[in-house]
Formats: structure tokens, sequence, C-alpha cells
């Protein structure tokens, strides 16, 4: 199948992961995508496929050469972010760019502008994949699943092209940071893989975030306003003090390269109660823990003006993978070397972010990330180059030669 009428076919699936649902996969539609999936693999004569009950999706394309060589896996997210919803996706194709505004959507009056997006001006003369503006596109990670069934396709239909045992895996919950938490690495079998899941062309990453997630609960307490004084402690008046206590400059919106930050994302509040939802990130690990301690000394500090009314609740999600990956550099390299084969130079740099390769890496499979191709992941400015998607998948295409030479 052609791979942007694969990829066009993907994203009409409602794949949007939730974390409050306690279950894997967390929503119904991630396993109505992997049955899907499966059926699909099963139609390319793939052999060792299995589809767990938590939506785990395993294939095999055989090895065509008779030495041995590594087994390498292409692995991919089938959810799509929370952040917006990814039902009823309505994409369209804007052949050979041109480098002015996008109109997404004119009755809403929403446009895709290289004014606000200058990556933009990356693609003229490209197709971009773009959505309607009512929802995200779903690039991040449908892209990377076309991009992997393509190239198996490719090198099943060129035979002459000699590889070793390659193993696929398509994961549910990435966007809620559970994708690799029931990833089943030892029926994968690989002794080192890729997940497809980066951005633009080029991009080669080891390094990422430590990451926790912490909640911050204040109890307040609730009196009649009239009679209030001295008595009254106002929980989300509280939270604002907390808030502003955090240096303002180690936000998302004032960081960039490997400068870590404190998120706040989210906030529940009444006089009576107030919980403050926070990321914490940072690519350096002596200061990720200096940021829980942070939290601590200012929930110490709190509840020294209001005794007993703080409390938090920190809890690590993952780490940086770099650790894991310096002993193997050798697989960066191969990397490198099949995208300079596809006329890509490598864009080797940290993640701001986290992916299922790094937890993944502190399971045993050393697992760095590759570039899918899209861009503004997670929102309704989300778009993806279809040459990129093509030069993703020539990458994985080449790093199968590469690994059997």
């Amino acid at each position: 199948m052609d791979l942007t009428k694969r990829f066009l076919e993907f994203v009409k699936f409602d794949t949007q992961s939730d974390e409050l649902t306690n279950m894997t996969p967390s929503t119904p539609g991630q396993m109505e995508f992997a049955k899907f999936l499966k059926g699909e693999l099963e139609k390319m004569n793939l052999e060792d496929i299995v589809l767990d009950d938590n939506g785990y999706l395993y294939a095999t394309l055989p090895a065509n050469i008779d030495k041995k060589v590594p087994t390498v896996g292409f692995i991919a997210h089938m959810d799509t972010s929370p952040d917006m919803s990814g039902k009823h996706v309505n994409p369209r194709i804007v052949s050979n760019y041109d480098g002015n505004d996008i109109i997404l959507n004119a009755e809403k009056n929403i446009v895709l502008s290289p004014e606000q997006f200058p990556e933009l001006l990356n693609y003229i003369g490209q197709d971009l994949i773009v959505t309607d503006g009512n929802t995200l596109l779903g690039a991040d990670d449908k892209a990377g699943i076309a991009e992997i069934m393509n190239a198996v396709e490719y090198l099943q239909a060129h035979p002459e092209i000699k590889h070793g045992k390659i193993r696929i895996g398509f994961n549910p919950d990435e966007e809620i940071g559970l994708g690799a938490h029931k990833f089943n690495v030892e029926l994968f079998g690989c002794d080192f893989a890729y997940t497809m899941d980066g951005g633009a062309v080029g991009e080669l990453e080891f390094e990422n975030f430590n990451a926790a997630s912490a909640k911050v609960k204040i109890l307040g307490r609730n009196v009649h306003p009239g009679y209030a004084k001295h008595k009254m402690i106002n929980s989300i008046r509280v939270a604002n003090n907390f808030i502003a206590m955090l240096p303002r400059w180690e936000t998302p919106e004032h960081t960039e390269g490997y400068e870590g930050f404190y998120h706040l994302v989210g906030i529940e509040g009444s006089v009576e109660e107030t919980v403050l939802t926070y990321i914490i990130r940072d690519h350096d690990r002596s200061r990720f823990e200096s940021r829980k301690r942070e939290l601590e000394h200012l929930v110490r500090k709190t509840n020294m003006e209001y005794p007993g009314c703080c409390s938090v609740e920190i809890k690590d999600q993952y780490y940086n993978m770099r650790e894991k990956i310096e002993p193997v550099m050798h697989i960066i390299e191969i990397a490198e070397k099949a995208m300079r084969e596809a006329g890509i130079e490598p864009k080797v740099q940290p993640i701001r972010g986290g992916t299922d390769g790094a937890q993944l890496s502190f399971k045993g499979l050393p697992c760095p990330n590759i570039f899918a191709g899209g861009e503004n992941f997670h929102g309704r400015f989300e778009f993806v180059p279809i040459q990129s998607m093509e030069k993703a998948s020539q990458v994985v295409v080449n790093i199968c030669k590469i690994v059997a030479l």
C-alpha cells in the first residue's frame, strides 16, 4: 500500500490515550486500531504476529540471509496525545507548498502561518498533510507506524536487499508515559531497536529528560466570608503563593536545549482544597533530584505558615537513556550511516521530552529515537511532509541493510 494512503487510513482511528482510566490500553480505540494493524500485518504475511491483552502488537520479518547478524527492532506507538482530540481527524494534502499561510479552517479563522511556525519554510515545494483545525493530526506516531510498515513491505518486494531478522513492535499509551511499562522485551527478542517517534528529518536522539510528576495538595479552611477573619484559610490563595515561589524562568516557555523546568499542567481548587499538578524535567540527574527536593522544601515552607495544610506526592516517570546507550554507541553510528545514505545529515540532539525508548533502554533494550517527520505535535497545527515520511521509511530500510553487512 502507498505510504501516504496508509497514513491517511491510520489517522481515521481515534486513539487518544487517557491517564485517568487505569487500564491498558487506556482507551478502547487503541485496541481497535491494534486489531486493524494485526490484520494488515497478516496480509503482509509476516510471522510471529502477537497481539496481547494489553494492546501490544509484535511481528517478525524473517531474515533472508544465512549468516548470524543482530536482530534489530523498530517501534512506534498507536496512541495520540490527550492534549487535543484525535476524533474525526479530517486531513488534507497541501501539494507543492508555496511558503504562504495555510488556511486550515476559514470559518474559525485557524491559520497555519510561517510567521508563527517558521519551520514551514523548510518545506517549500513539498507536499504537506495538515489538519482542518479541529483536531490534531496524529503523525505522532501514526507516521512512524506507516513508515515501518512501508519499509517492511519494500524489503519484501526487494529480496535482493539482504537483511537479518527484523522485529516490529507497536504499543499503546506512550503519550501518558506508559508505553513501555508492559512491553515484553524478552518476547521482542532484539539486540537493539529504534523508536520511530522523532520530529523533523534528520533527528537522532539518545538523550532525553529525566522525568517526574508531582501533585501538591493544599488543604484550606472554609468559613462564612463575613466572619472569616483569622479563621479562613483559602487554599486557592495559598496555592497561588506556592506557584509564585518557583523560579519563573524555569518553565517550558523560557527554556531550551539541556535546560530543565517545572511545568504546572493543572489546577483544581476551591477554598477548601486545591491540587496543583506539575511535571519536573531535567537532562542532568543531579539537577533533576535537586528539583524534586526544591518542591519538598517549598511544601515545608508553606507548612511553616499554614501548619499541616500542604503535602506533595512525587513519582518518577522515566530517566535519561544516555547512560544505557553510551556503552553501545555503534547503534547510533548505524543510524547516522543509514541517514547519510538516504541523503540526510543527522541532527543528534537531546529530546526535550520522553520516548518509549528511554524506558525500554532501562529494561535492557537499547533503543534510541529516529525522526518520523512530523512537526507541531499535540495540537491543531500539526503537519507532516510526505517527503519526510518517505525519508524515514528509507532510513529504516538502510538500517536493515547495514546491520546485515
